[in-house]
Formats: structure tokens, C-alpha cells, sequence
């Protein structure tokens, strides 16, 4: 049996550095389990010029698809870079596969797990890294921090985020108290888990007097998690209301070494699950 093509595969930005990073993320991947592995958005990216990707056009899932198939590759095996099962696993991408199927029913896509994984800590520990890379956590001095994460509509999501800042709060020890926080969320009450919004967070008198690192729970670089993105924007309007608040954002999940480490152990469960 032909191996299946690996994808790995994010949701997508319109920032070139999140496709590039997307990019080396795949190359690192290839080379940790030995085989190939294209790196594929599931939208917006393909409207980023190729002259700001090294004149190489980003792949959209189902075109991706569509390509390999016109060469007669029937089998894939998609890593998605996602912390938990957004709707974009869950909903989106099945329906797409399900179109595809339609004209070529040989088509087989096996999803391999995604990042978050009960009794793992290992992105935990990356975010501890992350937090430890931009301030002291000395014992016995008050820390806090403030996990973000974007904000979703699904529970389960809300959950994945939660549980790592119990397990962040337990790599960080006693003198850090952290507390998860979304960037945005949809109105109504039935999406009220996505609370507390790290804006309303950081102006709580409390948090509002001192530093507070905030730990971006972010994969990618992009309008939410760049340097003038969404979340250092929340930071800045939090600081004028609080002029005694200091915050500083951690680097990103996907800049950590270990991140790759953990691809290849769902790429694993993933061809092992066919």
C-alpha cells in the first residue's frame, strides 16, 4: 500500500510570516519522521502574493487536494495544527472532503489527533518555557499570568485552554497564578465559557497594579498574534486604563522546538489509526 500524503494543516492566515512559519514547521516534520509533508491552510492564505513567500503561492486544502489528485494520489493523512477540535476539523474540512468524494471516491483522508492530549504536558511545558523566556518566576514573589487563547465557539476548545492553565500553573509553581483568559468571543449567553475576555482581565484592580505576563495560547504569527496584532493591541488600551499594569507577551507556541516533537507523535498516532 502506498504511503499516504502528509498535510499539515493550520486554518489560515493573510499574514505572509504565518504561511512561511507554517512552511518550516512542515520541513521540520518531514525530516523528524521521514517522509514528505506538505504544509496546506484550510483558507485565507492563498490571497497572500506569492512575491512575500519567496515566489511560492500558499496551498488552500481542497485545491491541495484537487492537485494531488489530478497526479492520482488517493491517500492523505492530515496533521492539524490546532490545539483542540475546532469546527474547522470537526465541520469544515470533513464537508470538503465529503465534495471531493463525490467525484473521486477513492479519495481517503485520515485525520491524525490534534495537539492537545489528556495526560500530555508537554505543550504545557512549552508554554511554561515561553513564560520563563520573558520574566522571572523566582519563588515566593507574586506572578501573574494570563493564558489567551482566541476565543471559540466550541466547548471543548474552551477546555483544551483551561486545562493547560491548570497544568501551567502547576509547572510554575506556587508564586504564579494564572488565569485563562479569551481575546474575543461571540455574543450570547450560551457562549458565556468563553470568559473571562483578557481586556476585562487586565483592568481588575488587582491585576491592573503590577506585571502580568500574558502567555499567548497562538500557534502563528498573524492579525491576532503579531507584534502590532490584536492582542498586544488589547494589552496597550489596558495599559492606559491601568497606568501601574506591565505586560509582556511570550513567543509563540509554534517557535518552540518541542512543538515538532509533538507533530511526530500525532503523525504516528494518525498512520497507525488506518
Amino acid at each position: 500500500m502506498t504511503a499516504p500524503l502528509t498535510l499539515l494543516v493550520d486554518n489560515g492566515s493573510l499574514a505572509p510570516a504565518a504561511t512561511r512559519q507554517l512552511r518550516r514547521l512542515a520541513a521540520a516534520l518531514a525530516q523528524r519522521v521521514g517522509e514528505p509533508v506538505a504544509p496546506v491552510s484550510l483558507l485565507h492564505s492563498s490571497a497572500v502574493s506569492p512575491e512575500e513567500l519567496d515566489g511560492v503561492a500558499a496551498e488552500i486544502f481542497e485545491s491541495a487536494l484537487r492537485a494531488r489528485l489530478a497526479e492520482g494520489r488517493t491517500e492523505f493523512l492530515v496533521v492539524p495544527l490546532f490545539f483542540g477540535p475546532s469546527r474547522a476539523l470537526t465541520d469544515y474540512l470533513p464537508t470538503r472532503v465529503a465534495h471531493l468524494q463525490r467525484r473521486n471516491p477513492a479519495l481517503h483522508v485520515q485525520m491524525a489527533p490534534v495537539l492537545f492530549a489528556e495526560g500530555d504536558r508537554r505543550l504545557a511545558e512549552i508554554l511554561a518555557d515561553n513564560v520563563r523566556s520573558v520574566t522571572s518566576c523566582e519563588s515566593g514573589k507574586p506572578h501573574r499570568v494570563a493564558l489567551v487563547d482566541h476565543g471559540s465557539p466550541v466547548r471543548e476548545v474552551t477546555t483544551v485552554r483551561n486545562a493547560l492553565a491548570l497544568q501551567l500553573a502547576a509547572l510554575l509553581g506556587p508564586g504564579a497564578e494564572v488565569a485563562p483568559c479569551s481575546m474575543e468571543r461571540r455574543e450570547g449567553s450560551e457562549y458565556d465559557f468563553n470568559e473571562p475576555l483578557l481586556a476585562k482581565w487586565l483592568t481588575q484592580v488587582e491585576w491592573g497594579s503590577g506585571p502580568v505576563t500574558v502567555a499567548m495560547q497562538f500557534l502563528l504569527p498573524g492579525r491576532h498574534a503579531g507584534p502590532e496584532g490584536d492582542v498586544a493591541q488589547i494589552c496597550a488600551a489596558a495599559r492606559v486604563q491601568q497606568p501601574k499594569l506591565t505586560t509582556q507577551l511570550t513567543p509563540l507556541v509554534a517557535e518552540h522546538p518541542r512543538l515538532v516533537e509533538i507533530l511526530a507523535d500525532r503523525w504516528r498516532a494518525g498512520r497507525n489509526a488506518r
